[in-house]
């Protein structure tokens, strides 16, 4: 199966508008390191462009960028029906009195366009309305048919220059879709932009498919599939569709994860009853072990920079998480809470990793520092698990399993995502019932 590619391809040209691009005052800003956080109210008129379809995508950019901050938690949109000014009004020569009479402390203004050879340019202006200066602008020439990316980019740019932090909407999430009976079920890779749109099945569901994760460097997901009931670990190529088995490795826990640089897989097997940590060189398919312990040694995590590996062990009675080097050695734990400690996955970010904590019949997500202090506990549920991170290690994404059927035999899963904090979880619309996320990269 292919999927069509929608990435470098389609730019034929990015370049800042610097016209009117003053440094900004230091006082439109968010501090997304508290709590709950004041949403900052953001006035998105509609992107200005010719009658007909500019102007319907002008709207349509509008609803993406929109639904991304919002969805964020960290910006309110503004009701276009309380706006004096309109677009193409804005577009021209913003009346910033009128703006902050509605109370927007943001504008964003934009325009759509056609150039001579059939593509479309995109500009957009990010403006501090009490300042009244551009704090950035930027243009984009592309096909018609990438206008969510778009959308989704300009969101990015605008969440970098009010927060200070990468942005993370432009990616996407690869998961285990499901279907059929609890004792029953089928299970297909899926693929989708972070906000649930451009939704691809990647596998057809003849065989059991496990544990989906994304290349740091690459458009590959490396994952586990029961061919004739024999696990094996598979290479996916998004853009052409192609599958790589990487080996039959009979009796493995849980599917490989990437090394920073792409050149390596870290992953569990479990030999004569015992499961320990192991690396396979993808250019020459040779495999290193790196635990040597009588216990369950599994779901294995690289730290950003290669240099470490955090794990799940339960050599000390109870599963925990461990930290060790990238070699094996100096394996060390840093959980102590009651409880199984399970899944560590570590941040982009590198300061903080994410785990499940099951507690008293309890599933937590949580986080804490590699070097074991200031574990936080954000969400719980009748069972949670999967924490996978946002490119900008802002944002957690996971499953919910929650009882269903008339007699709550049967469970339905759901993927859902939320701040660092704590606050704002969201629901991830997918078609199917949905477990086991893995967000990519940043596209490039």
């Amino acid at each position: 199966m292919k999927i069509q590619n929608f990435l470098l391809a389609f730019f034929a040209a990015v370049f800042f508008l610097f016209a009117g691009s003053a440094p900004a005052r230091a006082d439109l800003k968010i501090n997304v390191n508290v709590g709950q956080v004041n949403p900052m109210p953001i006035a998105i008129p509609d992107f200005t462009g010719s009658a007909g379809d500019d102007a319907n995508l002008g709207h349509d950019l509008v609803d993406v960028i929109s639904a991304d901050l919002t969805r964020s938690g960290l910006f309110r949109t503004l009701d276009p029906k309380s706006f004096i000014q309109n677009g193409q009004q804005a577009q021209a020569n913003p009346n910033f009195s009128e703006w902050a009479a509605i109370n927007a402390q943001a504008l964003v203004t934009g325009s759509i366009s056609k150039t001579g050879n059939g593509r479309t340019r995109v500009e957009f202006r990010l403006w501090d309305v009490s300042a009244q200066e551009q704090l950035t602008g930027k243009a984009f020439m592309t096909t018609p048919t990438n206008w969510r990316r778009i959308g989704h980019i300009i969101a990015d740019e605008i969440y970098k220059r009010i927060t200070g932090e990468q942005g993370y909407f432009d990616s996407r999430i690869v998961y285990i879709s499901e279907t059929g009976p609890y004792d029953h079920r089928i299970k297909r890779l899926a693929i989708m932009d972070q906000d649930g749109e451009n939704h691809h099945f990647l596998t057809d569901g003849d065989t059991l498919v496990l544990t989906p994760r994304f290349s740091p460097t690459s458009q590959q997901i490396t994952y586990m599939a029961y061919y004739h009931n024999k696990p094996r670990v598979y290479l996916y190529d998004i853009d052409s569709g192609r599958q790589e088995k990487l080996g039959d490795f009979p009796g493995m826990t849980f599917a490989p994860r990437f090394s920073p640089d792409g050149n390596k897989v870290v992953m569990s097997l479990s030999k004569n009853g015992n499961s320990d940590i192991y690396t396979m060189d993808l250019r020459n398919h040779g495999v290193s072990q790196l635990t040597h312990d009588n216990s369950i040694n599994t779901s294995p995590s690289y730290s950003p920079d290669g240099k470490f590996i955090t794990f799940e062990s339960d050599r000390s009675g109870t599963p925990e998480i461990y930290v060790m080097n990238s070699d094996g050695s100096g394996a060390h734990r840093i959980t102590f809470g009651d409880g199984h400690y399970s899944s560590p996955v570590w941040s982009p970010r590198g300061d903080l990793i994410a785990f499940t904590r099951l507690y008293q019949n309890q599933f937590y997500i949580g986080v804490i520092h590699p070097d074991g202090h200031g574990e936080r506990l954000i969400t719980q549920g009748y069972d949670v698990e999967g924490p996978t991170w946002a490119p900008n290690g802002r944002v957690l994404a996971y499953f919910k399993e929650l009882p269903s059927g008339w007699n709550k035999t049967e469970r339905s899963a759901q993927l859902y995502t939320i701040d660092l904090t704590g606050f704002n979880e969201m629901k991830v619309n997918t078609p199917l019932d949905a477990s086991d996320p893995a967000w990519s990269p940043l596209n490039p």
